[in-house]
């Protein structure tokens, strides 16, 4: 089911969906990553510039599986003031820039900044293939960082692999309101669409317990024909639905133009109705039943919202998985 373009909507329903979800299906066209976007053409001007030493430091064959490692706390290669020149530092800088969206560049540059020593070079990069060769990839990591850029050189996947973003705000336990957090906004969206959920509905909806956050296998995929937790997208309402994708507005809302529509256009193979969303009782601060920790599901994708103590999100979404 395409997003925003669930059957029996109302129009009310409609426009109550976000305006770039209804200009992406009012002009039915997307954009893809290419090696030509604004970030793969800074991460290709960061590639042609390092020496030789820089290259073996920070450079790796394509297939190399450090290409493919999710973490929430890590760095791929050295820091990049150890590895970088002062030009190439603000090279690195701009490609982060890149990657999110013109709304909320600042929010996600104050967030890493907080989170890694109030210093940018405290992230660390790496490089997987050549530009020249078709297969290229850009990791940039650090605390509450994995993100990536590809040019699309990975078939079928979102974001060019797993990735992982979260916030630490003010304190490593955040209360129950997580004031200043960059993303708690997200969880706030999906706690409106659970109170738009009769009893019933919550009984699916609510589960005990979240998924243990275990490096790449947090964000590991079911597949087709899963007992997936929570409640089924075909199992809400057309106003819900129309919630629903306000959710999924919200969680794509940091990132650039063209990864939101690769992400969309992938859950769309999966089927709207394939996927689940879940709120978990365990990590609720407060006990406030404004719900924490959550989850979207469905057969190739996965994205978990863990807000207590402070937040951590792993997403993955693939056509297959």
């Amino acid at each position: 089911m395409p997003f925003t373009n669930f059957p029996g909507a109302s129009r009310r329903a409609f426009l109550r969906a976000s305006l770039s979800a209804a200009a992406l299906t009012a002009t039915g066209s997307i954009a893809i990553p290419t090696m030509t976007s604004k970030g793969e053409k800074l991460a290709a001007e960061l590639f042609a510039s390092l020496k030789e030493g820089q290259r073996k430091a920070l450079c790796f064959g394509f297939d190399h599986p450090l290409r493919s490692r999710i973490e929430n706390n890590w760095r791929i290669t050295k820091t990049i003031d150890q590895s970088l020149s002062a030009d190439q530092r603000d090279l690195a800088e701009q490609i982060f820039r890149a990657i999110h969206s013109d709304e909320f560049v600042e929010t996600a540059y104050r967030q890493f900044m907080e989170d890694n020593d109030k210093r940018f070079d405290r992230a660390s990069v790496a490089f997987f293939g050549t530009p020249e060769s078709g297969k290229f990839e850009f990791v940039l990591t650090g605390r509450h960082c994995t993100r990536r850029l590809d040019g699309n050189s990975v078939a079928g996947a979102a974001f060019g692999g797993p990735i992982f973003y979260g916030h630490a705000s003010r304190s490593f336990y955040e209360k129950k309101d997580h004031k200043d957090n960059a993303f708690w906004f997200q969880a706030v969206r999906a706690n409106q669409l659970f109170a738009m959920l009769d009893g019933k509905q919550r009984e699916k909806a609510l589960e005990e317990k979240g998924r243990a956050e275990q490096s790449n296998k947090t964000v590991a995929l079911r597949g087709k024909g899963a007992d997936l937790p929570g409640i089924g997208f075909g199992d809400l309402t057309a106003d819900q639905k129309g919630e629903m994708n306000k959710v999924l507005a919200d969680l794509l809302k940091p990132f650039r133009q063209e990864d939101r529509d690769e992400a969309l256009k992938l859950i769309n193979a999966n089927g709207f109705d394939n996927h689940h969303i879940a709120f978990f009782k365990e990590g609720d601060i407060g006990n406030d039943r404004v719900w924490d920790v959550w989850q979207i599901e469905g057969p190739s994708m996965v994205w978990y919202f863990r807000g207590e103590p402070h937040v951590h999100t792993w997403v993955h979404i693939r056509e297959q998985a």
